[in-house]
């Protein structure tokens, strides 16, 4: 079984690393990091952490797994041909395609999520129903081999919850217990129906810059 994360300029790293660290657990699969370009690809946050992409994407065609993360540089691949297209291509052959927060819009925007539910960051949900799709606030969503989840560190839940699917649930809780997946975060502020308003609002005003 191939996995391909795509990777792009301006990627959100946890939007890739968290589903790799869970799905690269599948017995006998392969993970390949693709992009355009062969060689480093520069994540969100200042440039300070780089992914190496394996191959292009013209080098894998047929992913059983596509996973699209999320993050700032994914506005300037909305019209990107290249990579709508082999979102496409690729989605024809596999099995599961998946996305992590705003890696929706992208899958959208290539044509993928047309009548389907969706979910994408909470600052991006109002943008699924422009390309087709139906958002939900639900942190992991399935609508049929569409796997989506919600902002950041929900890849790790849509990872495991795919996992579940594919190898079963036993083998699923093994990963989780191994890699000591239990959040008992310090605050309880992790979507915009926990957290204190003052934040949400601060969040919205600010989310031209965050999501550009």
């Amino acid at each position: 079984m191939q996995i391909a994360i795509v990777l792009y300029d301006r990627f959100t790293a946890l939007d890739a690393v968290g589903p790799y660290e869970v799905l690269s657990r599948i017995p006998g699969a392969e993970t390949v990091f693709v992009a355009e370009q062969a060689g480093p690809v520069r994540n969100d946050n200042g440039g300070t952490l780089g992914l190496v992409a394996d191959r292009t994407l013209d080098e894998v065609d047929r992913p059983d797994i596509v996973l699209v993360p999320g993050g700032p540089g994914q506005i300037a691949q909305m019209d990107n041909v290249r990579l709508l297209d082999w979102l496409r291509a690729a989605d024809a052959a596999s099995t599961w395609t998946t996305s992590v927060c705003t890696g929706s819009l992208l899958l959208a925007a290539a044509g993928l999520l047309d009548g389907r539910r969706a979910t994408s960051h909470w600052l991006a949900l109002d943008t699924l129903p422009e390309f087709g799709a139906t958002p939900t606030s639900e942190r992991v969503v399935f609508d049929g081999k569409y796997v989506t989840a919600a902002g950041v560190s929900s890849g790790i839940d849509m990872g495991l919850a795919l996992l579940g699917r594919i190898c079963g649930d036993d083998h699923a809780m093994a990963v989780q217990l191994l890699t000591e997946y239990d959040p008992q975060p310090p605050y309880d502020a992790g979507s915009p129906l926990k957290a204190p308003a003052h934040l949400v609002e601060n969040a919205r005003a600010a989310s031209r810059f965050i999501m550009s």
